[in-house]
Order: structure tokens, then sequence, then C-alpha cells
């Protein structure tokens, strides 16, 4: 649908894009690596330092995963295992003979105040039997990572992706997480208000304005968005922008071209409250950035 050029709080919410996952999957990098296939019979740890999530499907065998050294669970069948943000973690098998995994890391489009990242649990645990949904991507990717067919790098890696973005859909539809940005996408009148963060970053958006897109007073408003999310609709709106802000400089935009694009006048006013967020300027953690990558490789 395309919107009108002129646009205000009262016909936004008529412009906004069914497809909830558009915006947040457009305007920041989602990216897949997978980087091993094959039987494990000892334990495999993952620092997390690297900046980048994990995911993990256990195709046979048993395994217990480790938290920091502690058991937090142990699965027993056929299971996807989803870290969505950097974790430090552990897979230990438990069978004599090892298990089948697939594993991946990924990037949500940031390494820090991802709002998408940030909206999952630490870890989940999906058994492959209670997501049907899943099943035919899921066969495609054991039959590219347990063979040898010529390009099965890159046909992993983005059935990876793809599988990447069923999961999340998958998750906001079992309605299982009560509290985040899936939350608020199962709430008619505040994904309305999300959506119009999400689809227009660089606006300059009052708590009185995104009130009359999800069409409720501004204190009710106020209150159920930060019931329901966590945070203030201020706060959301910043992480969310400074998403964007890091998804573009790996691509290599300069903070001036950023810079109006996620509602701040100057790059000077962006480095300020990227600096505030993150702890780092927006060169730090470029730099940062790119020796992970560099260490990766």
């Amino acid at each position: 649908m395309i919107l009108s050029a002129s646009i205000s709080p009262n016909n936004i919410a008529d412009g906004i894009d069914l497809d909830q996952f558009a915006p947040l999957l457009n305007q920041v990098s989602l990216a897949a690596r997978v980087f091993f296939a094959g039987s494990v019979c000892e334990l495999t740890g993952f620092d997390g330092a690297d900046g980048m999530g994990h995911l993990h499907v256990l195709k046979a065998g048993r395994c217990s995963i480790r938290l920091k050294g502690r058991e937090v669970a142990l699965v027993d069948q056929p299971s996807v295992l989803f870290f969505p943000r950097p974790c430090q973690h552990a897979l230990v098998p438990t069978d004599p003979e090892g298990v089948a995994l697939v594993c991946a890391s990924f990037d949500l489009g940031a390494t820090t105040h991802s709002p998408l990242a940030d909206a999952l649990p630490d870890f989940l645990v999906l058994p492959l039997d209670k997501a049907s949904s899943l099943a035919s991507t899921l066969d495609l990717f054991f039959t590219e990572a347990f063979s040898d067919h010529c390009g099965r790098q890159a046909a992993l890696d983005r059935l990876a992706e793809y599988f990447l973005i069923q999961l999340l859909r998958h998750i906001r539809e079992s309605g299982t997480l009560r509290m985040g940005l899936f939350a608020a996408l199962a709430d008619a009148r505040l994904a309305n208000a999300v959506a119009a963060m999400h689809d227009h970053p660089g606006r300059s958006w009052s708590l009185e304005e995104l009130a009359d897109v999800a069409g409720m007073s501004r204190s009710r408003f106020a209150n159920n968005f930060r019931e329901t999310v966590g945070t203030t609709p201020h706060d959301y709106l910043t992480d969310w922008r400074l998403s964007i802000v890091q998804s573009q400089l790996k691509k290599g935009k300069s903070l001036k071209a950023i810079a109006g694009t996620v509602g701040y006048q100057s790059p000077a006013a962006l480095t300020r409250v990227f600096t505030s967020r993150l702890g780092l300027s927006p060169s730090a953690w470029f730099a940062q950035m790119r020796a992970a990558v560099h260490e990766r490789e």
C-alpha cells in the first residue's frame, strides 16, 4: 500500500503494512551462517563473544543445555534450540553415540538493544513435533546439511535465514510471549503504534501522536505500552532507531547519511544518543564489530 506524501497520526494506521515483520526485516540486516553439520560426542561450548545469536537444530540424540556451567534443560527429542542474543552456552551430548546437529550463527540486525532479539527469551527449546509449519524447510535443511552438493554452504545459509523467519513467525503466532514486542503485536491497538514507529523511524513522534495512532488516551497508551512491552514508547523508539543505525553502519553507510533517516538532526546528535545507549561511539562500535567478524573468519 502506498502512503500519501502528507502523513498525519490520523491516517498512518490506514497505511500500515499488514505484514508486521516487514519493516523489522526490511530496515535491519538479517543474516545467518551455518558453521557445523554433523555428529558431536563431547561438550561443545559457545562463548557469545562474537556478538551473534545461535540456532542449533538437534536431528537425533539427546543433550543437555548449560548456561554458564549450569544445566538449564535436557533435550531428549529432535528440537530447535534457539538463542536469540549473544549468550555463553554449551551443549552436552548424553548419548554415547553423540548427537546429530546443524548449527548456525545469526544476526538479527543489531548486536545491542535489538527490539526483535530483546523481545525473545534467553533461549527457547522447540520440539520439532510441536512445529509442523517448519517441517518442509527442515527437510530441505537436513538434506543440504548432510550432503555434499555444489553450492551447499550458500544454500544452507539462505535456508537458515528463511528458517529464522519461519521460526519468528511460529513464535508470533503461538502467542506464548506475554511481554515484549510480540505481545504488543498481538494487541491490535498497540500494534498500530509499534508499526508506525517501525515504518517511520525518522518521524519526531510525540506520546500524544502515538496514542492517537493506537486510538487510546495518552495516559492509557503510556501505561499499556510499558506494561506490555516492558519499556516506554520513547525508549522503544530509540532502541529501534539504533538497531537501524547498527545495520546501516554494517553496510558502510556514513553517520551523515544515516542520522536524518532515523530522526536525528546531525551526526553529532546521533553519536551522543548512540554512545549513551551502547557505551561506545559509533566508530568504536564499528571497529569492535569488524574485529569480531575478522576473528570469526
